[in-house]
């Protein structure tokens, strides 16, 4: 094969260099579209229409656009097209179709990191009346029938939060109620069901009486330790049921 001439060379930088100037020129051009349009969320012409508007290739287009999308101007959705402003985050959970997107063992993780503090604070904040009132909570939970699901849920539920109500943070509290309407739908009824027996109750209750006990004597890092060490037992329960369950044969 022989050598390129210089006129070959020639030609071929001039080919790179209008390329180099077309990207360029399509960037600054749509640098000036984004000015023009500046709410996040619009959408940009499709690359043919931007060939047409720009007079730059397809390939000098793409390029401009993936120079914006690293610096956060624009973002891409396959199928959808291209939008003006940083990438859209992931669309939040509703509160009706999270355990649909959830998961008992994700709502565990929620509630480890949100109880313990709510078991702290209570520590600190409880008035009187609201120690007495777990205290009478945890009385009606030592006497409900181990067959019981409805009433064990029922009342453990107002156990927990009885403990974030006296935490003292109306924020604490609403995500509380969120993270436990999830905990109760019906279709994760199954795997609570099985992950309950009377060993595991009796180790419950031992649990919740310490708790407030620490709360009782305005011991706020042990009531923490205590709800997490609650929790963890509850979240190993269940892990433990799960993997019973894919075990079985079908």
């Amino acid at each position: 094969m022989s050598a390129p001439s210089k006129g070959q060379h020639r030609v071929t930088s001039s080919a790179s260099a209008l390329a180099a100037g077309n990207s360029h020129s399509a960037l600054e051009q749509l640098r000036q579209l984004i000015e023009q349009h500046p709410h996040e969320g619009q959408p940009l012409p499709t690359e043919r229409d931007l060939v047409l508007r720009l007079g730059a290739g397809r390939r000098e287009i793409r390029r401009a656009l993936d120079v914006l999308v690293e610096e956060g101007l624009i973002w891409r959705k396959q199928g959808k097209g291209t939008f003006i402003g940083p990438k859209a985050p992931a669309q939040p959970l509703s509160l009706q179709a999270m355990p649909k997107q959830s998961n008992l063992l994700e709502v565990m993780e929620a509630r480890l990191q949100i109880e313990p503090g709510l078991a702290k604070y209570a520590a600190l904040r409880a008035t009187p009346e609201q120690i007495q009132l777990m205290w009478r909570l945890l009385d009606r939970m030592t006497q409900l029938d181990a067959e019981d699901a409805d009433q064990i849920e029922l009342w453990d539920s107002a156990f927990h939060r009885a403990i974030a109500d006296a935490a003292g943070n109306r924020l604490l509290l609403g995500l509380f109620d969120a993270v436990d309407a999830i905990r109760r739908d019906p279709s994760w009824q199954a795997v609570r069901d099985k992950a309950r027996n009377q060993e595991r109750l009796d180790i419950y209750d031992h649990h919740h009486r310490r708790i407030v006990e620490h709360i009782a004597a305005r011991q706020p890092l042990e009531a923490a330790r205590m709800m997490r060490e609650h929790l963890l037992f509850l979240q190993n329960a269940f892990i433990a049921t799960l993997n019973n369950d894919d075990e079985e044969p079908l």
